[in-house]
């Protein structure tokens, strides 16, 4: 153990140093790393959480980017079947491709009794992804498509309660054609599954029924769609293999990302990136100056022993690191504090859901957490950095410290 650190660690644990007027100071500073840690901890993890569980929930029904005509793309309804000459080895080579299918959708409504609703069928065939999307269903169960049509559809919660249609019922729905002279198509469906994903604003629109409904209602042949829904392996890459297929295909075809298809979503939720940050750099200036306040008074209460130190021969730079390795050792008290809090506080809210947040608003019912261990490390030695270096312009008062009269001083 060198000199300094040896000094350091008695001066910490000395009796005479806790009760001194700098006590409170120094705690006071600790608190202030203390709260600062747990804000940002609590600022990351939520807004990662909240970013991860929205782009999940909007990907569970859309997929990472949608490839159809541009004609579709500007209605509820699928109007023209897909283009059949699609290269799909522009998908089955990708290796970001987890896996992709065909859908099509058709507006219309729901009469029951004497409630009715507009909504939008989402035709889907076998392959379509009820792996993740099963996990919002909250009664019931995914739909049956074998050789013939099927006449099962999956409700949201949220028509379920504004047209009192329950698990079992059945009901009709009206669908226009394109010439609004032309007798509406009708269609008889059960309802065998109910979901809740905690987007209101789809809740209250889709429902979910077999393709080949809108296939025979747009007199498309069979395996015709409106277009193709794409899942990637991360989110992450969306922009990237949007870029590179919207490149590879067609003019008359459109590539869109669920970034640009729900830009309002995807803009709000960056947001989340500058106040978390807003908050990192304000929590990191004040635990900064409340450990320079500390080191300061703790500095000018310790002239004495300064001016002894030097006496017997200690340079600057030695004493300067006693003081700093202790205002090292301080905020790594408050940073293990804070992180103990923390990460109590993240696994109590995933753990019991206490913190509720409005749907309409946030998209989710619950506060979610993510929590990564490697961005947790990298917080903490950046907070240990940055407030380090902050002390250590203020140490150099130290150098200013006459020997002759600071011992004098007592």
């Amino acid at each position: 153990m060198s000199f300094e650190s040896y000094v350091a660690k008695r001066l910490v644990k000395s009796k005479p140093y806790k009760n001194t007027v700098s006590s409170p100071i120094i705690k006071i500073s600790i608190l202030s790393i203390v709260i600062g840690i747990v804000m940002m901890i609590i600022s990351i993890s939520s807004s990662v959480g909240l970013q991860k569980t929205i782009e999940s929930k909007v990907s569970s029904f859309f997929g990472h980017i949608s490839i159809s005509n541009f004609e579709n793309n500007s209605s509820f309804s699928s109007l023209n079947p897909f283009v059949n000459d699609f290269d799909y080895n522009l998908l089955q080579s990708n290796d970001k491709i987890k896996y992709f299918q065909k859908v099509a959708y058709k507006s219309g409504l729901i009469i029951k009794s004497n409630n009715f609703e507009g909504v939008v069928l989402k035709g889907v065939t076998s392959k379509f992804n009820w792996e993740d999307f099963s996990k919002y269903i909250t009664s019931g169960r995914v739909i049956s498509l074998n050789s013939n049509i099927s006449n099962e559809v999956i409700i949201s919660e949220i028509l379920s309660n504004k047209l009192l249609i329950n698990l079992g019922d059945k009901f009709k729905a009206t669908f226009f054609k394109s010439n609004s002279l032309s007798i509406p198509n009708e269609r008889i469906f059960k309802v065998v599954g109910i979901y809740n994903s905690g987007l209101i604003e789809f809740d209250q629109l889709y429902f979910f029924g077999d393709i080949r409904h809108i296939q025979k209602m747009n007199k498309w042949n069979i395996g015709d769609a409106g277009g193709i829904e794409i899942f990637l392996n991360k989110y992450s890459h969306t922009n990237e293999v949007s870029i590179d297929l919207y490149n590879q295909t067609q003019a008359e075809i459109s590539v869109m990302s669920i970034n640009e298809r729900f830009p309002e979503i995807f803009n709000w939720m960056s947001l989340f990136d500058f106040n978390v940050l807003l908050i990192i750099i304000i929590m990191i200036l004040v635990g900064g100056i409340n450990m320079i306040t500390a080191l300061l008074v703790t500095v000018l209460e310790k002239t004495t022993f300064i001016g002894i130190l030097k006496t017997v021969g200690a340079s600057n730079k030695s004493i300067r690191s006693i003081f700093l390795i202790n205002g090292a050792y301080l905020i790594g008290l408050g940073l293990l504090i804070g992180n103990v809090i923390g990460l109590g506080l993240i696994f109590f809210q995933n753990a019991t859901g206490f913190i509720k947040l409005d749907p309409q608003t946030y998209y989710v019912s619950e506060f979610p957490f993510d929590f990564n261990f490697m961005s947790l490390i990298i917080l903490n030695f950046g907070v240990l950095f940055f407030c380090f270096l902050m002390l250590i312009i203020p140490s150099y008062i130290i150098t200013r410290i006459s020997p002759t009269k600071s011992i004098r001083i007592k």
